[in-house]
């Protein structure tokens, strides 16, 4: 059976009961959420009912959810994609070579991805991977520097500050400077580097998502970024 590309991000965490926003914003209860934010997506889209699509659609559908008869959570990057059902599969298929069949690490993945939620102030995308981080065995003092953007060289491996220095560059910069790029084929080979940036580019779609949305976290789920 397949797997739910976004599962992580889908698992509430902790237990204060208060909606926060994409960007950082938060608020008691769903009552007070903005007027263009619906009670439970907490985004600007309403859920996507399988009923309402067509026979692809519920494949698809089907696919998201990890099954026929299962419901695709209702906030998050598969909810939000499946306004656009081809979308949402190809999403799909892309993020499940790369996590469970790519070159490199889960532990790898999960550092990438908490350096673009924070690049993205992303507090949907951030309060999953930080637990599936921690899942992954990536250190708290290392989870810490990303999220207070800290520069201890203490806390960095080679490979964890490559792989910080290789993502912040490409978010920052728009480049990337020729000696980071060798050693990232050093450590990861040619296939693993070309990985790594794809990684990037997937995580940070979801983040544009989720922030042109405006996703909120549901009651239940904490949030764990600072906020501006």
């Amino acid at each position: 059976m397949r797997l739910l590309v976004w599962i992580v991000m889908a698992i509430p965490l902790g237990s204060v009961a208060f909606a926060q926003t994409g960007n950082g914003a938060s608020s008691a209860t769903s009552a007070v959420l903005p007027k263009d934010i619906d009670p439970q997506s907490f985004s600007r889209l309403p859920v996507v009912k399988r009923d309402d699509l067509d026979e692809d659609g519920k494949r698809i559908y089907d696919e998201l959810a990890g099954g026929p008869g299962k419901t695709v959570t209702a906030t998050g990057p598969a909810a939000i994609s499946l306004y656009s059902p081809k979308v949402a599969e190809s999403i799909q298929m892309l993020n499940q070579y790369l996590r469970f069949h790519g070159v490199l690490k889960p532990r790898d993945f999960e550092v990438v991805i908490l350096v673009v939620a924070r690049e993205f102030d992303q507090q949907y995308e951030w309060s999953g991977h930080e637990m599936g981080a921690r899942a992954a065995n990536v250190p708290q003092p290392l989870i810490d520097a990303i999220k207070y953007k800290k520069s201890e060289v203490g806390v960095y491996s080679e490979r964890d500050g490559l792989l910080v220095k290789f993502a912040s560059q490409l978010l920052h910069q728009h480049k990337l400077d020729s000696d980071v790029y060798a050693k990232a084929v050093e450590l990861f080979g040619k296939q693993g580097t070309l990985e790594l940036a794809t990684i990037i580019g997937d995580y940070a779609m979801a983040a544009i998502m989720l922030n042109a949305t405006d996703q909120h976290l549901p009651p239940g789920r904490e949030q764990l970024l600072p906020l501006k």
